[in-house]
């Protein structure tokens, strides 16, 4: 297979669009058209990881982190980052990135980490506002489920675990053929009535070119009438955070050993113990301290994540036992992620974990 096909699989389950404003996801570097000999999987892309892609035969490295955050005025080697660009090109690497997209997605990193926690009837923390369209258009009774499905195969009708999700009403178009038309019923200069279904449905709005090319091509009139409408409904499946349950709760010091040990933190921060029972779990991997107040909202007994700010440690005592694990240490399995979804799609594809520690954060 060609590595543009493992990028689509990539980007199918953590579409770009999904990604913060701030970030750059994506490839990074490299053509795509290239047979895929293997993909190394990794968090951050360091030199020691482009070499291990060389010594492995793998000419694909996904990463969590994009190596390239802003633009590059030169490329002459002075830091990591752009002998890693000069060692990748060098060698026919192609580096692309799955970042806050893989964060915000159904499945993606946080899920991952309240996998590994044991967390069960999990909720996004903070879900996506104003990212949802209601689809509304006008189809002849006749070829209402065809366009039906060709709307729900592009992405259309998806709310919660529910899919083909629809609302129908009966009624009737009219409509008068102009001169220059070829009309799908009804004649040229007549007004025409026709039995029509009014279809409802909803899409991410990222979607809304595939969908529209979807119903053009899928719908039998020459002049297909639709609407699109923004929507102020919470998109509550995807988004930053998650908020779980543990099967049984525990005491906070049993529970912060816990963690430490299954994510092999050197050094976890945390909060004063309040002798609290710790049962709903609230987390984010990352830099996430700025989900405390959804946290505390949603009443978490406890907020994880990568990095914590002096003073919010003042601010939240009282409220939240906050646990700081590190960023790497936060995110480190996202790795596994990758590895589900290039190897369920194309299994006799080399795919190797990298085996290089990125972590910069060291604990004397």
């Amino acid at each position: 297979m060609k590595i543009k096909e493992v990028v689509s699989a990539l980007e199918m389950f953590a579409p770009l669009p999904l990604q913060n404003g701030f970030d750059n996801a994506g490839l990074q570097i490299g053509l795509t058209d290239a047979e895929a000999a293997g993909a190394l999987l990794c968090l951050d892309v360091t030199e020691a990881v482009v070499d291990e892609a060389i010594e492995k035969g793998c000419n694909l490295i996904v990463s969590h982190h994009p190596l390239l955050f802003k633009g590059l005025k030169s490329i002459t080697g002075h830091d990591y980052v752009e002998r890693c660009v000069m060692k990748a090109i060098k060698h026919d690497i192609v580096i692309v990135s799955m970042h806050t997209n893989l964060d915000n997605a159904p499945q993606g990193v946080n899920y991952k980490i309240a996998e590994k926690i044991g967390l069960k009837n999990l909720q996004v923390l903070e879900p996506k506002e104003s990212s949802l369209l209601k689809l509304v258009t006008f189809v002849p009774m006749k070829q209402a489920d065809e366009v039906r499905k060709a709307l729900f195969d592009a992405g259309c009708g998806c709310i919660g675990n529910y899919d083909a999700c629809s609302y129908n009403v009966d009624g009737k178009g009219t409509f008068r053929a102009g001169e220059g038309t070829h009309p799908f019923c009804g004649k040229q200069g007549e007004l025409h009535v026709e039995p029509e279904v009014r279809i409802e449905t909803i899409l991410p709005a990222f979607r809304k070119s595939t969908v529209v090319k979807a119903l053009v091509a899928a719908h039998p009139y020459e002049e297909p009438a639709y609407d699109l409408y923004p929507l102020q409904n919470s998109w509550n499946q995807v988004g930053s955070g998650v908020v779980g349950e543990l099967p049984e709760d525990e005491d906070e010091l049993t529970f912060l050993k816990r963690i430490k040990c299954l994510f092999e933190v050197g050094c976890v921060k945390h909060s004063r113990l309040n002798g609290r029972r710790i049962r709903k779990v609230a987390l984010c991997g990352g830099s996430g301290a700025f989900l405390l107040p959804r946290a505390v909202g949603c009443g978490a007994d406890v907020f994880i994540t990568g990095e914590v700010k002096y003073h919010d440690y003042f601010f939240y005592e009282d409220n939240i036992l906050v646990a700081e694990i590190g960023h790497y240490e936060s995110e480190q399995y996202t790795k596994e992620i990758f590895y589900s979804i290039i190897k369920e799609m194309f299994p006799t594809l080399k795919v190797c974990m990298t085996g290089v520690n990125t972590n910069p954060v060291n604990y004397l």
